[in-house]
């Protein structure tokens, strides 16, 4: 029996809007599964959650391979469907960010990154689990929430890192950074909190890496607590972010924990993965780890993905 294959896009990831990408990309990705000997379907989000459904009824159908094309929030959505069974993620990359893609280097050629879903090494990756729901590279609250939930408000307008940028340089002139208190693995800090990550993974994306120490295979989550500070200071040590050195960021925390809460005074806006979503006034996360099977370039072997045995 031949093997079976689901791809799932996200019409609006990547396209600026553009008429006839979803269909380009279909006919793409379709053609190349097909001339590779495999049974392929092909399918398109047409809402938030809809990539959710469509990977769970495509491995209910057979599918052994689900193919993510889309950005941080498309993979979290197929993801979760996919993760504790026995099927392989693949991606394709069209993000704004593509935080996750980027730490498996996985190629942005769409052709190549559908030649590593299919023929690359599988491996086995954690998750993180915020409020009862799941993430692989990076959920947060505080800043980078608000601005995870003014981008999704603009699903129709266009998309892209220019445009995340130019959200996440008007929030941060505009919030206002709440108290919360943070206990990792029963220590606690409690600070005015400019933002508050939770780290499967290292960066959010595009380099902008918020968690040096993170590795998608430890078992653990990476808290990163930045305390409030003025825009003006924020922006001057932005570099340090793309730089790999939050560490010396001042008046930043790291830590490395297996039992996570997070309380405030108030209802706490989050994200997972770039998702928003908004829960009460304790939220708690946890590793799960080892919980999603993922196809990554053949020769990626760097010592942050360990490699499952037959």
């Amino acid at each position: 029996m031949a093997k079976r294959v689901a791809v799932i896009i996200n019409p609006i990831s990547g396209t600026g809007g553009r008429k006839g990408a979803a269909r380009e990309r279909a006919e793409l990705a379709g053609s190349v599964i097909a001339g590779r000997g495999l049974e392929v379907e092909v399918f398109v989000t047409e809402r938030p959650g809809h990539a959710r459904e469509l990977a769970a009824a495509a491995v209910d159908e057979g599918a052994s391979t689900v193919i993510a094309w889309g950005g941080d929030g498309t993979v979290n959505e197929v993801g979760s469907s996919l993760a504790f069974r026995n099927v392989t993620l693949g991606i394709v990359p069209s993000g704004s960010g593509n935080g996750l893609a980027r730490e498996l280097r996985i190629p942005f050629d769409p052709v190549r990154a559908i030649d590593v879903a299919l023929g690359g090494r599988e491996c086995w990756i954690d998750a993180g689990e915020l409020d009862g729901r799941l993430f692989f590279n990076i959920a947060g609250i505080g800043l980078d929430a608000r601005v995870a939930h003014r981008f999704a408000s603009a699903r129709r307008v266009r998309r892209g890192f220019v445009r995340y940028l130019a959200v996440t340089a008007r929030e941060l002139f505009t919030y206002r950074p709440d108290y919360h208190t943070v206990f990792a693995d029963g220590a606690a800090l409690r600070t005015r909190a400019l933002l508050v990550a939770i780290a499967n993974a290292r960066q959010y994306g595009n380099g902008a890496i918020i968690a040096p120490a993170a590795r998608l295979t430890d078992g653990r989550l990476d808290v990163v607590v930045v305390a409030a500070r003025s825009p003006l200071a924020a922006l001057v040590q932005v570099p340090r972010v793309f730089l790999g050195q939050m560490a010396r960021v001042p008046e930043v925390a790291m830590r490395a924990a297996v039992d996570i809460r997070v309380t405030s005074a108030a209802p706490v806006m989050y994200h997972l993965d770039g998702e928003p979503y908004v829960g009460g006034v304790l939220l708690a996360a946890r590793p799960r780890p080892g919980a999603l099977r993922v196809a990554v370039p053949a020769a990626f072997a760097d010592g942050r993905v360990a490699w499952r045995p037959d």
